[in-house]
């Protein structure tokens, strides 16, 4: 009798040892109730001891947690509708503020943390147009709102360390797609004229320049033609003066012969003279 009493004694203390610790894992905090009362919290890895049967612990996950939601539509400032997918990055901050908010339970936290966020985003896309929450910086449309976002998470003890678009469509039962490729195609579009304007622009003025150095070329060297030309003729009025000087009357027959040979250059040349006409004095010499 005695011994099945201390067998009994002996597996009441081992159910109370084991019922009075816990482990709480790296990366993880726990906190204990008493009675549903929360007495002690930010327990951190180790073992721990509590008071079996009025005291139970609870260890949550400190580390960082993907907080996934489903695509939200949402309006653009110009009216266009575009559907936004994201995940937020956030942690457990305060525990007893997380528990008296959720019960401890995950699932309800990202239940109440996707509205929170959703709202954010859409004021922050409300205030941009189509293109810039397209093509524009998705951090920036982000970073402005994380502020705002971590206030209203703060009230279920959680941060919200990051958030990331994953991805922006445009609904596909809407005319937004079209509308997009409209605008695409008259940005192009006036690309286009405007590198052709450019380029017109700077045909002209090549031309132009083209053409004024054209015309100072030809200038100077019509200048440099007439000038060797008044040269030529000085050297030739020069020469002739000084073959006119050594023996006038062979240069008087020099002209003269000059003078015939372009007269009758085609063959076809009449001239009507009188037949003692100095022209003639040549023609009509015996010397």
């Amino acid at each position: 009798m005695k011994f099945s009493l201390w067998i009994a004694l002996v597996v009441a203390a081992l159910f109370a040892l084991l019922g009075s610790v816990f482990v709480v894992s790296e990366g993880h905090s726990a906190m204990v109730l008493n009675l549903g009362r929360v007495v002690r919290t930010d327990i951190g890895p180790g073992l721990h001891f509590k008071w079996p049967l009025v005291e139970s612990a609870r260890v949550f996950d400190r580390r960082l947690q993907v907080l996934d939601a489903e695509p939200e539509r949402y309006l653009t400032y110009d009216k266009q509708n575009v559907s936004v997918d994201f995940f937020a990055l956030g942690r457990i901050n305060d525990m007893r503020a997380f528990y008296r908010a959720t019960g401890g339970d995950e699932t309800t936290a990202v239940a109440r943390l996707a509205p929170i966020i959703r709202d954010s985003l859409r004021n922050e896309i409300n205030s941009r147009t189509l293109q810039q929450v397209v093509s524009g910086d998705r951090a920036a449309t982000i970073g402005g709102q994380l502020a705002a976002i971590n206030r209203g998470a703060e009230t279920l003890g959680v941060k919200i360390v990051d958030i990331r678009i994953k991805r922006i469509d445009l609904p596909q039962d809407s005319n937004v797609v079209g509308s997009v490729y409209n605008q695409m195609r008259s940005q192009r579009l006036q690309v286009a004229s405007q590198l052709r304007a450019e380029g017109l622009e700077q045909a002209q003025a090549i031309r132009a320049k083209a053409d004024r150095d054209k015309q100072v070329i030809v200038a100077e060297a019509e200048r440099d033609a007439q000038k060797l030309r008044g040269e030529g003729d000085a050297e030739a009025t020069r020469l002739y003066a000084q073959a006119a000087n050594k023996d006038p009357g062979f240069f008087a027959f020099q002209r003269s012969l000059d003078a015939y040979r372009k007269s009758f250059a085609n063959g076809d040349g009449v001239i009507v003279l009188s037949k003692d006409d100095p022209f003639l004095q040549y023609l009509r010499s015996e010397r």
